[in-house]
Order: C-alpha cells, then structure tokens, then sequence
C-alpha cells in the first residue's frame, strides 16, 4: 500500500523563497555601511544574488500557493534554517574572500569555521545573542559585518515570517496560520480584520520604539554625557534591544557605556519583553488596556521582585562595616555613612535591574560581568533564565503567561482540594481559559524542562569527551541559555566570555537548540510525528 504525503511541501519551500528573496532587502543597509566606510561590499553583494537567485528558484516550485496549517509549519520551520544560513554567508565570504574577486578580509576570525558562522547567524536570526566571537572588535570584524551581525536579530525579533505576511499578498489567505506557528508566546491577539494589518501593526510599534530608542541613545553623545554612544552604537544597541538579542558591538557589552545610557536601555528591554498588541491598544486610544492587563501587571511584578533581591544582595555585599571598634559614631561619621549608601545603593540598584531585565526577557546584555557575584545571586540569575517575557512579546525561554497559568491553576488545586463540591475554572483577565489550553501549558512546561535536562547531558558528556573542564552550572547554563534564547550563561560561557571553547558538534547541537526554541518545541516536534506527514 502506497503512502501518499498529506503535506505540500512544494507549497511549504515556495513561500521560504519568497522570504529568501525579500531578504535581499535588508542586506543593503550593511552593504551602504561598508561603501560608507571603504569596505568591501562583495560579502553582501554576493550574499544578495545568491538569495535572491535561490529565492526566486524555489517560488517556482509551486507560485502563489494555498496553504494550511501543516504547509505554514513546515514553511516557518524551512524558513529559520534558510535564513541562518544565509546570514552565515557574508561572515564565511569576509574570512574566506571569493576566487578572483575578493581576498580575505579577516583570515584570522572565528568565523571563518562554518560551525562557528552557523552558530552566530543562528544565534542573530533567534535572538539568542550567545557568540563564538573570541573578539569583538573592528580590529577582527569590519562595521558592516558587525551591522549584519546586530540587524538579523531586529529582523529575528518580531519575525522573519510575520514580516513576510505584513509584506506578500499570497501569504494573506494562510498567515493565521503562520502566525500561531511562528509569532513569539502562546499566540497573538488579532487586532485587525485582515491578519496582514496586524503584523503591520505590530511592526509598526516595534519600529517605532527601535527609533525612540536610537535618538534617547544618540542624544547621550550629542550632550557629552556618553562620548562612547555614537550614532553607530546608537544603531546597533537599539536593533539588538527591542528583538531581546543582546548582540553589542563592544566587548564588554553596555559595561562599556555610561549609567545613563544603562538606564536608558532598562525601559527598552521591559518593553521588548512586553505583549507588543498591548502597545496597538496604547496607540489606538486605549493605555489603560496596558494597566488592567494581568500578564503585564505579573510581569512587572517578577521583574520587581527579582531586582529588589538582588538589589539586596549586591547592596549587602558592598557595604562595608562604617563603625571600627572604639571609634565615636560623630557627625563626620553620619555624613560617611550617608555617603557610603548614596554611593553603594544607586549601583547595586541599577546592576540588579539591568541584569534581572535582562534575563528575564532574554535579551542577554550585561552592565558587569555577573561571574563575579555570589552564589545567590547567580542561582536567582540562573532561575530568571526559565521564566521568559510575554506571550506576543521578542522575548524567549518558557514565556511567563505560562508560569502565570501554572499558578493560578495550582491555586485552584488547592482549593477545590479543599472544597470538592466546588468548580472553578482557571481564569485570566475576567476571562475563562479553556482546560485544554492548562493541561498544553502543563505539557509544555514539562517538555521544555525535560528537553532541558537531556541537552545538559548530551553538552556535558561531549565537554568531557574533548576534554573541556566545565562546571555543571556551567554547561546547564550553556543549555538554558540557548534553548530558552538568553544568550550568556556562566563561567566560560558568562556575559564577557564566548560559547568558542565547545567542540563543533556541541555548536550545531546549540544551533538545533537555539531553533527549537524560536519555534517553541511543539512545531519541531509535530514536523518529527509520521502522522504529520501522512495522517
């Protein structure tokens, strides 16, 4: 008996080059830069024929198609792949150069091993902001290289293929279904009649907000009270903050800039972590829509918590005993003491609310290298890395609607444990949630958590089979991190250090995780299930 594929994949392969060749789009912004600096253009002039030339071959394959949910699975899968590759192109081109055209432009980078130029276009296309780079300078990289390397995570943030549906009429019919298989959290509102006007309009405040951030950025170095924030770091820092990835172009990430400029960019990383169809009400007329939201006001809540604990604890740790052993407690030493907590409060303060935001909505910058902390401090660093920014947020990891859900129907375990005779549905925001929606909640989680522990192992035993001398907490946080799309972890793989030490098999192993996890676990897992492809 013959088994006949219930899966158009010729559908799926024809929308992944219509995305591949709109890519082509946004690889001219780093080749303007290169022009714009006497750089070499040709990685991304020939990055750009090549996509657009594979592009237009696989829309051949079936034009204008119909597709349901199984082909826009299939097609968002395909996508993430096709376009890691191909921002892998132009940092294999820079090392390499191209026979007769183009010698080598940077022979000694990192990422002139293919595993290594795959991990970070993946890394940038996921948002996951983890790299191999040993060096991060342009001494060893060129601008319009690193530009490249901050853009594909703005691309990456609200979605490559959200983009696509705002942009190809023949994805209007079928973009429901993209959406849900793509869009970040449990799923996006639709706010629009046509979903082509809601992935607009999400764009629309994503852009926006990457723009606002940009001129607060740059007017710190037009006032003089950061000369480090120039109009290219202005750039890039607000395409890598709004999509929660975290690429810097500076080595020591946004340690490297001023306290203003790290106060700046808190406000950004909680909006980017925020349900982006609550900022579509906020413009339409409605603000109090984001104040009476549940998800967001449990969002602030998490975020609140953790930075006061950890405020705590790094205020704790700085401050020093003011009274030494026979010493009078005078009116010099009140004005010491005051001074010591304005001193010690104002930057434990604003390290704990920069690294909690940061973690907790993946976005994997860093204003210090946490590595130096304690113990408590890292391990409630290390649980931020689960907890995730909102459903239809840039943000990755478990998404905290989830946690949110778990709770509350915790909460009613415990009360219907109580009272038997009782029945009381899981509710959010005056709203019913449906009991299959908890137990796929539950079975996510559970999911996630295990695919968890298992990556460890497989990272583990591959350190030990090389001969890495990785912690525990180091490999566990090398996994977290990349299948939740933080970004840095601890130790080697810390926020001043690089994921290059591990083999490349351990790399395209992280590659596959950082997928998984841009996809949410259950869209891979479906296109792995026989009955997929036939049932």
């Amino acid at each position: 008996m013959t088994t006949r594929l219930r899966v158009d994949y010729r559908a799926s392969l024809s929308l992944v080059g219509s995305v591949l060749k709109y890519l082509a789009v946004p690889l001219c912004f780093p080749l303007v830069v290169a022009l714009y600096y006497g750089e070499t253009a040709v990685p991304f002039l020939a990055t750009i024929l090549l996509t657009v030339a594979v592009g237009v071959g696989l829309e051949r394959l079936r034009p204008a198609p119909d597709i349901r949910a199984r082909e826009g699975f299939l097609m968002v899968g395909f996508t993430w792949f096709a376009v890691a590759v191909v921002a892998a192109v132009p940092y294999l081109i820079e090392a390499h150069g191209l026979p007769l055209i183009l010698q080598p432009v940077h022979p000694e980078s990192t990422l002139a091993n293919p595993a290594n130029a795959l991990f970070e276009a993946m890394s940038g296309f996921t948002t996951t902001g983890a790299t191999v780079l040993g060096d991060i300078s342009f001494d060893s990289h060129t601008r319009s290289i690193m530009l490249w390397r901050q853009l594909t995570q703005w691309l990456g943030g609200m979605g490559i293929v959200v983009l696509a549906v705002a942009i190809l009429p023949e994805l209007s019919v079928g973009g429901a279904q993209l959406m849900d298989a793509e869009a970040p959290g449990p799923g996006i509102e639709k706010l629009t009649p046509r979903i082509a006007e809601t992935a607009r309009a999400l764009w629309g405040a994503y852009l926006g907000l990457t723009v606002l951030e940009v001129v607060l950025l740059y007017s710190l170095f037009l006032t003089g009270i950061d000369p480090e924030m120039t109009l290219y770091n202005s750039v890039a820092h607000a395409l890598t903050t709004m999509p929660t990835g975290g690429f810097s172009p500076e080595a020591r990430s946004i340690e490297a800039f001023s306290a203003a400029a790290q106060w700046i960019i808190i406000p950004f990383m909680i909006a980017a972590g925020t349900n982006f169809a609550l900022f579509w009400h906020v413009l339409t007329g409605d603000p109090r829509r984001l104040i009476r939201d549940s998800e967001f006001k449990f969002y602030i809540g998490v975020l609140a918590v953790i930075t006061a604990v950890l405020t705590a604890v790094l205020f704790g740790g700085g401050l020093v005993r003011a009274v030494p052993a026979g010493e009078t407690f005078d009116a010099a030493y009140l004005d010491t003491f005051r001074s010591q907590i304005i001193g010690q409060l104002e930057p434990s303060l604003r390290y704990a609310a920069f690294q909690a935001t940061s973690i907790v909505t993946t976005t994997g910058y860093a204003n210090m290298d946490f590595n130096t902390w304690g113990a408590p401090a890292q391990y409630l660093l290390f649980f931020a890395m689960f907890i995730g920014g909102s459903a239809g947020s840039t943000g990755g990891a478990v998404k905290i609607i989830r946690w949110y859900v778990i709770l509350k129907s915790i909460r009613r375990e415990l009360f219907t444990t109580a009272h038997p005779e009782a029945v009381r549905p899981v509710r959010l925001g005056g709203r019913t949630i449906d009991e299959r929606a908890v137990r796929g909640i539950y079975a996510f989680t559970l999911l996630y958590l295990v695919l968890f522990f298992l990556s460890s192992g497989v990272l583990f035993l591959d350190a030990l089979r090389v001969g890495l001398q990785f912690s525990v907490l180091e490999v566990m946080s090398a996994t977290a991190a990349t299948l939740g799309n933080v970004g840095p972890g601890f130790g080697a793989v810390g926020p001043m250090g690089s994921y290059l030490a591990f083999s490349n098999p351990a790399k395209l192993f992280m590659f596959v995780l950082m997928w998984i996890g841009r996809l949410e676990i259950i869209p891979v897992l479906v296109l792995l299930t026989p009955e997929y492809w036939t049932r």
